[in-house]
């Protein structure tokens, strides 16, 4: 499977101030050819780097490979949506090949620059070092806040997967997180107040409109992120262990179109769905399971919530808010567990093929 592995950069004052204009440059470049690209509806690589490549050359001083480079970028982000024009940031990412960038050990890296190639230390810590001989292919030059990073991918082995002894059932929301059919709960309460919070700053920062606002405000943003980020991580481990350990599956919801089906009432819980990194959270969850050998399937999430896992009478009524109350033979409990508990038990409907995530799998009678 690939990884992403991120590595530091630290270079001197004078290398930054070279991998900027490089990185700017680069760009500049993008856009010149995204500007052809568009006028002429041309998203074909060969047909872009025949019509631009001397010209590219010439006006913006890139090197041969860095050329290719730029001509590729665009031509992958016009083909992504040919009704627009693609527009790169000035700091957007340069992707390196190995003819433009080498590693030297575990301390340098040789790369490529508008004044030819420069030595830049990399700062590593005991996770990349373990890593570091796995590094495959490309690495994409990215430039956050002050700080240079090089994303490199990296090959890593998936364990063989077991055969799945049961199902452990996983239900995300938005008040929980995620819920699984064994009852363990990750509560949302934290990260919504902290969206709460910020959107409270982040009107008050716009009202002012001012340069130091404006920074504050995407420092806030930054982090708010980050800590969505980290909880994701969290419950995804925390879920792949729990099934290894006990030699589960994990049954996941279908996600697609999530946002559509959740019922809101107010701004306030429409923001908070809208905010939720609900397909990261399954990402996670996914290559964590295959790391770790463990079998994943996605089920559709048809009446998982309405479905008595007792009787299984189906009603729209038996849910009830966060509670699950049977109208046919009485069944209460929490409607998150009870709708972890429909997911895992779906998985049964079609048996799980090695490599293979299903997502037929659906709640009928139980």
């Amino acid at each position: 499977m690939k990884q992403t592995l991120l590595v530091k950069l630290a270079p001197t004052e004078q290398q930054f101030n070279l991998l900027k204009s490089t990185m700017e440059r680069f760009n500049e470049a993008c856009n010149y050819i995204a500007d052809i690209a568009f006028q002429r509806r041309i998203s074909n690589n060969w047909q872009l780097h025949h019509l631009t490549y001397y010209k590219v050359r010439e006006q913006f001083g890139l090197s041969a490979q860095l050329t290719v480079r730029a001509i590729s970028k665009v031509s992958q982000a016009y083909k992504r949506d040919k009704k627009i024009r693609p527009k790169f940031d000035l700091q957007g990412a340069i992707v390196y090949d190995e003819r433009l960038l080498s590693w030297k050990g575990l301390e340098y890296v040789s790369i490529l620059t508008l004044q030819g190639r420069i030595k830049v230390p990399i700062r590593i810590g005991p996770y990349q070092e373990a890593r570091m001989n796995r590094i495959r292919g490309e690495a994409d030059l990215l430039l956050r806040n002050t700080t240079f990073y090089l994303a490199a991918t990296i090959d890593v082995p998936e364990a063989t997967p077991f055969e799945p002894k049961d199902w452990l059932g996983v239900d995300v929301g938005v008040n929980n997180i995620a819920t699984d059919s064994d009852g363990e709960v990750w509560s949302g309460g934290q990260l919504n107040g902290l969206r709460t919070r910020h959107v409270k700053l982040r009107a008050r920062l716009q009202s002012k409109d001012t340069k130091s606002a404006k920074r504050l405000l995407k420092k806030r943003s930054r982090k708010e992120r980050r800590f969505a980020t980290a909880v994701n991580h969290l419950i995804s481990k925390r879920i792949v262990e729990k099934a290894k350990d006990t030699l589960r599956g994990i049954a996941l919801e279908e996600l697609k179109g999530i946002r559509n089906r959740v019922t809101v009432n107010g701004s306030r819980q429409r923001r908070t769905i809208h905010s939720w990194a609900f397909n990261q959270l399954r990402s996670f969850i996914e290559y964590k399971a295959r790391l770790a050998g463990v079998p994943l399937l996605l089920v559709n999430p048809r009446n998982t919530s309405r479905a008595c896992p007792a009787c299984g009478y189906i009603a729209k009524a038996n849910r009830k808010g966060e509670i699950f109350l049977c109208g046919n033979c009485g069944y209460a409990g929490p409607a998150d567990h009870i709708a972890a508990v429909n997911i895992g038990r779906a998985a049964f409907n079609r048996p799980y093929v090695s490599g293979h995530f299903n997502t037929s799998g659906t709640i009928s009678r139980l």
